[in-house]
């Protein structure tokens, strides 16, 4: 199976398993990948997600190896959520983690720019190599400039070069870098954070954020989406104050 896929404890679990290919994403994971976050997103019991890779890499990006469509047929029949599924940003309803065990390179560094939140060990490194192979990196065009300033983001992408996961935290793309034998646990810690809270408060915080994006702050302060009123009418509101006046840990009913 070349991708993982449980949901244990309200948490989905999904790792890429090509550690012979540096799980480099062929047709047949990325379809996969595809009806995961799908399901994902059907799904009531689960309030977070949580990415990674088998062996020595999270992602190396697009199976090479693989024959099928190239230049602008691959342009025209990439998914609009970019590589991955993900890569673009905003597809899943619930936070998604990125849990970065090692290389993250092309569109395995893309689709680390859609996670919400990345937890790297020490050893990764991250890059868009595309134009050493006469490739361009399609989503890291769109998206790595919008996060970072503009000269990081086209050093990076006209020089092939990799950075380390601390150089990443220090632009802003990684929250956390710690030691590789520490990884495991402190991913956990956060989805500990994350499932503290309540959960359609955070469906709300993360539609909210990517659609607004762009918005003028008078347009996006008169916004109102579904989510966002279902978060600010749901019983789990009152619950939360109430947990706090009573000093105690709230029951979260999603509802």
């Amino acid at each position: 199976m070349s991708v993982e896929f449980e949901v244990t404890g309200q948490v989905a679990r999904v790792t890429l398993n090509r550690p012979d290919r540096l799980n480099a994403v062929d047709q047949s994971t990325f379809e996969h990948l595809n009806e995961i976050w799908s399901e994902i997103n059907r799904r009531d019991d689960v309030r977070c997600t949580v990415l990674t890779g088998t062996g020595r890499a999270f992602c190396a990006g697009a199976d090479m190896k693989e024959e099928g469509p190239d230049g602008i047929e691959y342009w025209v029949q990439t998914n609009r959520h970019g590589f991955s599924g993900i890569a673009c940003g905003g597809r899943l309803n619930v936070p998604l983690l990125a849990k970065v065990n090692g290389l993250a390179l092309g569109g395995g560094f893309e689709t680390i720019l859609g996670c919400d939140i990345v937890i790297a060990a020490e050893s990764a490194s991250f890059g868009l190599p595309e134009s050493r192979v006469g490739r361009l990196p399609l989503d890291g065009m769109i998206v790595l400039p919008r996060m970072v300033p503009r000269n990081l983001a086209l050093g990076l992408m006209l020089t092939g070069r990799r950075i380390s996961a601390r150089q990443a935290a220090e632009w802003g793309i990684v929250n956390e870098v710690v030691p590789d034998d520490l990884l495991d646990r402190t991913v956990e810690k956060w989805v500990e954070d994350i499932l503290s809270c309540a959960p359609l408060s955070l469906k709300a915080i993360k539609s909210f954020v990517f659609d607004t994006t762009g918005m003028e702050v008078h347009e996006a302060r008169r916004y109102m989406s579904e989510t966002l009123s279902a978060a600010l009418k749901c019983e789990d509101s009152h619950e939360g104050v109430k947990a706090f006046k009573e000093k105690r840990l709230p029951v979260w009913k999603g509802r």
